[in-house]
C-alpha cells in the first residue's frame, strides 16, 4: 500500500498544528526554518516533528524532577 505525498503532507500538517497548540513554545521551528535546518522533503518535516516531541518530553521530565516532593502528612 502506497501513501500519496498529499496524504503524508496533510498528516504532517495535523501533527505540526497539534504540537504548536499543545507543546511548549520553541520546541518546533517554523516550516521555513525546518527547510533550512533539516531540508525541504517531507521526511525532514517528520524529523523536526519527532525532535519537537522528544524536546517536549524532556522538558516535562525536567519539570517533574525539579518539583519538590509534597510534604508528608502525619
Amino acid at each position: 500500500m502506497k501513501i500519496e505525498a498529499d496524504e503524508c503532507r496533510a498528516a504532517l500538517m495535523l501533527i505540526r498544528r497539534t504540537i504548536e497548540e499543545h507543546c511548549p513554545p520553541g520546541v518546533l521551528p517554523s516550516e521555513e526554518a525546518v527547510n533550512g535546518l533539516y531540508g525541504p522533503e517531507l521526511i525532514h518535516e517528520a524529523e523536526a516533528l519527532a525532535a519537537a516531541i522528544v524536546a517536549t518530553i524532556d522538558k516535562m521530565q525536567l519539570r517533574v524532577m525539579m518539583k519538590p516532593p509534597a510534604p508528608s502528612i502525619k
